[in-house]
């Protein structure tokens, strides 16, 4: 008996202590259970609730709630506050993307050479991911604020007039877009660490042998290789910019007005503050297809990619 066929004699074994036999010969693992009951209550159940509630007319509290059918998406469709709203959406999400990728890779190529202290320097890169975007958002908030910020002191010690950072939607954005990316580039490193590390050093070395330099070295082999690593960490930047939450409320609080927030921080206004619950779970639903939409459409691009290269 070869070692494959004893190790799959042995799962069969223990997948029958723990498993259930159906008709038809299907079997479920009974050790899957509860992490299915977590997923059911915790995500389906809410994501269909949800579905639900857009088609009424709800304040959130009350027993009873109107059905509307698509009042609420038809609604979104005129308001010119999701319209901004979903704007700064996709900026935040497209723009701490692009940003994350640029420097997560050359960190990662940087790092990826052996020098003293290079473990010490990979560690606090990616600290601040450890670190709760409130806490994060808190510290550059007592930075960029009119009164009593860092920056604005620094710039009256120079002569400077105070500069106000965060009431400027333009500016406000800009800085929350690199605020997350600062905070989760470390994400992105790790994952461009692991891709230039799988890469054989023996294609680096075949190719200088055809003196090829560094910059060939990297868009002919480095780019095309590190294929599966950009489709990773694209995937999860982008979901994380696109449902954007915490520093935005903690930097700006959305505001002034509007003007800053997100799908996510306007459906918490919406719901709680505005009391129209139905409507906030609208917002909610055509986020949950855009990120769906981004997320589908990007690993097929990948995947397509990968197979042409191939």
């Amino acid at each position: 008996m070869t070692q494959a066929t004893a190790l799959a004699s042995l799962s069969r074994r223990k997948s029958g202590k723990t498993g259930l036999r159906l008709r038809g010969g299907w079997r479920i693992n009974l050790l899957y259970v509860p992490a299915l009951l977590l997923f059911a209550v915790f995500t389906v159940y809410p994501l269909v609730s949800g579905i639900g509630f857009s088609f009424t007319d709800w304040d959130g509290y009350s027993p009873g709630r109107a059905f509307v059918a698509l009042q609420n998406y038809l609604r979104l469709f005129q308001d010119a506050t999701f319209r901004l709203v979903l704007l700064n959406t996709f900026i935040y999400g497209i723009g701490s993307t692009i940003l994350q990728q640029v420097l997560g890779l050359a960190l990662a190529v940087a790092l990826d050479r052996p020098f003293r202290g290079r473990s010490a320097a990979r560690a606090i890169i990616y600290l601040p991911v450890l670190v709760s975007p409130v806490i994060m958002g808190t510290m550059y908030y007592l930075l960029f604020q009119y009164n009593q910020g860092a920056l604005n002191d620094l710039v009256v010690l120079f002569g400077g007039h105070r500069v106000a950072w965060l009431s400027d939607q333009a500016t406000a954005v800009v800085i929350i877009v690199v605020v997350n990316s600062l905070q989760f580039v470390g994400i992105s490193m790790i994952i461009y660490l692991a891709g230039l590390q799988s890469i054989p050093t023996t294609y680096y070395e075949a190719a200088m042998l055809d003196g090829a330099g560094a910059w060939q070295r990297f868009t002919g082999i480095t780019i095309p290789l590190l294929q599966p690593a950009f489709a990773t960490s694209i995937v999860l930047n982008l979901i994380g910019g696109l449902k954007l939450f915490d520093m935005i409320k903690v930097m700006t609080g959305g505001g002034p007005g509007y003007t800053t927030n997100s799908v996510s921080t306007l459906i918490g206004v919406t719901y709680f503050a505005n009391q129209s619950a139905g409507y906030a779970s609208a917002m909610g639903v055509v986020l949950f297809i855009i990120i769906a939409i981004f997320t589908l459409s990007l690993n097929a691009l990948m995947n397509r990619r990968r197979l042409e290269q191939q």
